[in-house]
């Protein structure tokens, strides 16, 4: 699509559900569950490693209302992932819906269900379990090569090409380099050689996780969902309950958050395995405390850094190292780590040399997932706190360095798959939230009471428009009588508004009034195949499925009316609502006509239909600039305003890019200064409520604005990237930063707490 103006594209559209959610219709997997449905709930593990010797269910079958309750002796044992990826699947197959080995604190041991959850919560008390307790390894540095394995089973698959080896408790590894690192680092006039530890946090959505199954009239397992991932969800359980994927069915309503948690299956099975083995529908809805514990939570990393620089600031060579800690299962492992190299390293330009190495290990802790960001936010925290450090050391501002070193379109990727700049307004970007925030007189901080002062600091990011040759979009588009359409998605909207955004780009495409787009939500059995609603895929990759499919819609609607009308195609327009002779506009036909002569015998019945795929990934870019106020008495940081400026090709929905961006800057700024996962010696999850884990409130987050910087994306829909992660990577950093300004103290493991920069001053 052109650089024209559009009617719809652009615009600051409300979503199309807002009336709906405003008015608390009963939209939500939760709502839709009707009476008599079975409870599930899950006994899980009080170890963190061990080996079930004896489980005794017959006193817990005794309690009225009980259903079932089994054990993994009752359900089928071939291995499976959870991981919601496009096929074939690169996480390793190493769960069972339940196993003689648990291997966290919380993983399921029985599944039990009943008419309500008092009689389940009784009977969980009465399932008698007989453990022998195994030695855990709980720290991520201590897995590799530790005699203890926590995946000793001999069914575990490994797929190729991600450096997976069981026996050394390694989920994946690789290691990839251009160019002589060492030499080039011993020329430097500069170096920075540095760990940096971001922490496994939680998505906090709203909704839990939570899944309802039943058996349709056909005698097909029905699960509905609160998923990211439809599609992947039917493979999942079809592997799982070891039946074909022709009897699985899964729909999804309206999601209540997901933020990449619901990347991963991470309850659908439980209710799944009750409903076909009793054929009873069934209900699993996550307590919070349990998707604090058995969710799936950003991966924990600890990322070394070298980097090194001339005496001019000229970047000259990076390695970085990644070592992941998956938990006890690999979901998502062999690929968000590889984000950590990727969408860092790719900012900067001009290397002479470069590598990239990482590995990932299991570990005697929560299982981790995908969370916005996936894997890019732990690898740009450590790269642009190193580079902030390097200014530093050079006695540089900061914002001069990037804007020697960053990538500029055209130029080719340092570490992205080959690929080049087609579209980047970074130089844009980090000049316009110096604008924003008066860079230039606040930097680096300025005293604002006798023990309190405000400072500054930056960071950039990027991210990636879905992944290349890999994620598939698909778009079906009906011409209904009357002359509107049906939109049928196989993406998820889980809140974001890709709904509106993808009916925004068809009303352009057909040329006619956005409520002439019906959209109709996920349904395996009807929707077309969609990778799902993950790595910023939707609007860049379904959204070009869209522009496609109306291509299609529009040629078949010329044709159809030429064989009525007995004009050549050549001599008729279309407007969107008509179309009609070029030469004499009194002779046409409106859209309700030609459909209604149509469905009368005179021709088909309109549909289209088409696929996308992208060889590349452009990415967008971003910068933000943070302000803090640090209380040199007490340690508290204070977000006192926070800016960004983003670059997403073209800005589809204003109204929707600016909360997502709003939305994933407070999610960064709670991982910088708020969010703060703690253990026990045995591995036991501490803060598991929001009592207890802390997010930001609306008093916590400050000021945030929010601006854009528009290139155009040539492989896109109306010249569109994503921005639904690259807007989380910059707070962390940037407040890293703006705290080290303000008070000379450098924090390389998040997040910063009051009571870290008490001890700090304190020691200093």
């Amino acid at each position: 699509m052109d650089k024209m103006k559009h009617r719809y594209v652009g615009q600051p559209i409300i979503k199309k559900d807002a009336k709906a959610l405003l008015s608390g219709k009963p939209v939500y997997t939760d709502d839709l569950v009707p009476e008599n449905t079975l409870t599930v709930k899950l006994k899980r593990s009080p170890h963190a490693f061990a080996k079930i010797k004896s489980i005794d269910v017959s006193k817990a079958m005794l309690v009225p209302g009980i259903e079932t309750v089994l054990t993994y002796k009752d359900v089928p044992q071939n291995r499976f992932t959870l991981a919601g990826q496009t096929f074939p699947e690169p996480s390793p197959y190493d769960r069972l819906i339940l196993d003689e080995y648990v291997r966290f604190v919380g993983d399921p041991v029985a599944i039990i269900a009943g008419k309500d959850e008092d009689c389940c919560l009784k009977a969980m008390k009465l399932v008698k379990v007989e453990y022998e307790v195994l030695e855990p390894i709980l720290d991520l540095k201590q897995s590799l090569d530790n005699p203890i394995l926590i995946h000793p089973e001999e069914n575990y698959v490994a797929h190729d090409g991600q450096g997976t080896d069981q026996k050394r408790n390694l989920c994946a590894s690789h290691d990839e380099s251009e160019g002589d690192v060492e030499s080039v680092l011993a020329s430097c006039e500069y170096i920075v050689d540095e760990h940096y530890r971001i922490k496994a946090v939680n998505q906090a959505m709203m909704e839990p996780f939570t899944a309802y199954t039943s058996m349709d009239l056909y005698g097909r397992l029905l699960v509905q969902s609160a998923t990211q991932i439809p599609f992947h969800v039917r493979r999942i359980v079809s592997h799982a309950l070891n039946i074909s994927k022709s009897q699985v069915r899964v729909v999804k309503p309206r999601i209540g958050g997901g933020f990449g948690a619901k990347q991963t299956a991470v309850c659908e099975v439980y209710p799944a395995i009750v409903t076909y083995l009793t054929g009873k529908p069934a209900h699993l809805t996550y307590t919070r405390e349990e998707c604090f514990i058995s969710g799936s939570p950003r991966h924990e990393m600890e990322v070394h850094i070298r980097i090194g620089a001339d005496k001019t600031g000229k970047f000259k060579a990076v390695d970085l190292y990644t070592l992941s800690n998956t938990g006890a299962y690999g979901e998502h492992g062999p690929t968000t780590v590889a984000l950590s190299g990727t969408k860092s390293l790719s900012m900067y330009y001009g290397f002479e040399a470069h590598r990239f190495a990482y590995d990932v290990v299991y570990t005697n802790r929560l299982s981790a997932g995908a969370y916005r960001g996936y894997g890019a936010t732990q690898g740009i925290f450590a790269l642009e706190s190193a580079v902030n450090e390097l200014a530093h050391k050079m006695h540089m501002d900061p914002s001069v360095l990037r804007e020697m070193n960053m990538v500029h379109e055209g130029n080719k990727f340092t570490h992205y798959y080959g690929e080049t700049a087609t579209s980047c307004a970074l130089d844009r970007c980090v000049a316009k939230v110096k604008e924003m925030i008066d860079w230039d007189k606040k930097y680096p901080c300025y005293e604002v009471a006798p023990n309190k002062v405000r400072a500054v600091g930056m960071a950039m990011s990027m991210q990636g428009s879905g992944i290349s040759n890999c994620d598939v979009g698909t778009v079906q588009l009906r011409l209904n009588d009357d002359g509107f359409y049906t939109l049928m998605l196989g993406c998820s909207d889980m809140g974001t508004g890709c709904d509106t955004i993808l009916s925004q780009m068809a009303a352009d495409c057909m040329g006619c009034d956005l409520d002439k787009i019906v959209v109709y939500g996920v349904d395996t059995d009807q929707s077309p195949y969609d990778s799902g609603s993950y790595a910023s895929s939707t609007t860049y990759i379904t959204g070009m499925a869209v522009v496609k499919t109306c291509e299609i819609m529009t040629k078949k609607i010329m044709k159809a009316a030429s064989e009525i009308l007995d004009i050549p195609k050549d001599n008729l327009t279309f407007d969107g609502e008509r179309v009609f002779s070029i030469e004499d506009e009194t002779i046409g036909i409106t859209l309700a006509d030609l459909v209604t002569k149509l469905q009368a015998g005179t021709g088909e019945i309109l549909y289209a239909q088409a696929s996308h795929t992208s060889p590349v990934s452009p990415p967008p870019f971003m910068a933000g600039a943070a302000e803090v106020e640090i209380d040199l008495e007490t340690g508290k940081v204070t977000p006192i305003d926070y800016v960004a400026c983003v670059d997403c090709g073209t800005v589809v929905n204003s109204n929707l890019a600016r909360v997502q961006t709003e939305g994933g800057l407070v999610q960064g700024i709670g991982m910088a200064l708020y969010e703060d996962v703690r253990y026990t010696e045995k591995g036991n999850m501490i803060n598991r409520n929001f009592m207890q884990y802390k997010i930001p409130t609306r008093i916590d987050m400050g000021q945030v604005r929010v601006e854009f910087e528009e290139s155009f994306e040539p492989s896109g829909p109306f010249g569109a990237k994503s921005i639904g992660e690259v807007v989380i990577n910059t707070p962390a950093p940037a407040i890293a930063d703006a705290v080290y300004n303000g008070t000379g103290l450098r924090f390389r493991t998040m997040p910063i707490t009051a009571e870290k920069v008490f001890m700090g001053l304190k020691n200093k």
